[in-house]
């Protein structure tokens, strides 16, 4: 059946479906605003909505228009102002079917809401004071969250770390503010307000606030989106075997002819509750292909848009390639996580260039697999988690 909208009004009830579209064993619908209960009432039955008490659970049935039965339903009743929204809010747990949803929905639009828009139901929280701006935000994050690490910021965030944080930073730069005032109102009657290493005391504290707070965008984003992981190498190195073992899929194209990959290839997957988003290069070569070109100058890109990077090494490869590589990536890795990963262990033995890496890459971390080996590859994952911490 066809819903009506109505003229949008803030003080509207408004109902919308708050499970995932399609069939299931139970479908949610919430009912939000200060006539929801008398409007559930009026295609109820059972015991009396309107005197429920809340944040209480009762069976009854929904009618049509006919006074047929639609279906047994659940109604849970919370109210203001303590529900999510701030307002009366009743849930109606329904079959899952998707006839049964639009049904219920129609019937409610008749019975006086309107259908919610999109986060009207977050939005109405924050302007009722029951969730401040960032925690607002919070919620669409934790409705997406994809690993642990992203649930439990989106949780911290939910319970207000991120907005205790700031305010603290308020009350620190407003103290600051108001000495460094007091200074310079009285600067000429020679009397002193504040010591000068507490100023500075404070100064400093404020500043380390502010950018562990600049730190934690770049750390959340990351884990958000995935911590970006970039695969480079010489071609031929086993960039493209490495990556669609750490995917378990053929994701990227295998082949012996150097130059397969030209372009950037990202896919995410998650081990140890983090999520990573790992970019197979081009491999670095001297080249005369314009293409390949575009695609190498790519991978020096992300290279610097990656925290971590695995630096795939032929076992086979002699020092005076390593070294020529080496000599190209470097620069490009100021600030990211180098793991160097000596690959085809299973037809050569990874010792020259284990001692190339641990001579003129000390700081990297070196770790020899066969990228066919799936405990090998097992052994690298617990390598990239560690370098993510």
């Amino acid at each position: 059946m066809d819903i009506p909208v109505k003229n949008i009004n803030e003080t509207d009830t408004i109902c919308a479906i708050s499970t995932p579209h399609g069939t299931g064993g139970v479908a949610m619908i919430r009912i939000s605003g200060t006539d929801a209960m008398r409007v559930v009432a009026k295609i109820w039955k059972g015991a009396d909505v309107e005197g429920m008490k809340s944040h209480t659970a009762h069976l009854g049935q929904i009618l049509d228009a006919h006074g047929e039965v639609m279906d047994d339903v659940v109604a849970t009743v919370f109210r203001a102002p303590n529900s999510f929204t701030g307002e009366n809010v009743v849930e109606l747990s329904c079959h899952g079917s998707l006839w049964i949803q639009q049904q219920i929905l129609g019937l409610l639009v008749d019975a006086g809401c309107r259908l919610a828009k999109p986060g009207e139901f977050t939005q109405r929280a924050f302007l009722n004071g029951r969730l401040d701006l960032s925690q607002a935000e919070a919620v669409a994050d934790l409705i997406s969250s994809s690993s642990r690490a992203s649930h439990r910021i989106a949780m911290n965030q939910m319970k207000g770390a991120f907005s205790r944080s700031l305010n603290s930073l308020r009350d620190e730069l407003l103290h600051f503010v108001s000495l460094i005032e007091l200074e310079l109102d009285f600067s000429e009657e020679d009397v002193t307000f504040a010591n000068r290493n507490e100023l500075v005391a404070l100064a400093d504290k404020i500043y380390s606030s502010i950018s562990v707070l600049a730190k934690s965008y770049h750390s959340g984003n990351a884990i958000k989106n995935g911590v970006p992981v970039a695969i480079v190498g010489a071609t031929n190195a086993g960039k493209s075997t490495l990556l669609n073992a750490l995917l378990h899929e053929d994701r990227a194209i295998v082949s012996e002819i150097q130059g397969t990959t030209r372009d950037v290839i990202e896919d995410t997957i998650q081990f140890d509750g983090i999520l990573f988003r790992f970019i197979d290069t081009a491999g670095i070569r001297n080249s005369s292909d314009k293409i390949e070109q575009m695609g190498i100058e790519r991978t020096f890109a992300k290279i610097k848009m990656s925290d971590i990077v695995l630096w795939v090494i032929d076992a086979t490869a002699g020092a005076d390639e390593l070294a020529e590589f080496s000599a190209r990536l470097l620069p490009c890795c100021d600030t990211q996580k180098l793991i160097a990963v000596i690959n085809k262990t299973d037809i050569a033995s990874p010792h020259e260039a284990e001692c190339f890496v641990s001579r003129n890459l000390p700081k990297a971390e070196v770790i020899s697999i066969s990228a066919h080996d799936a405990g090998d590859v097992a052994r690298l994952q617990q390598v990239i988690s560690k370098a993510a911490e």
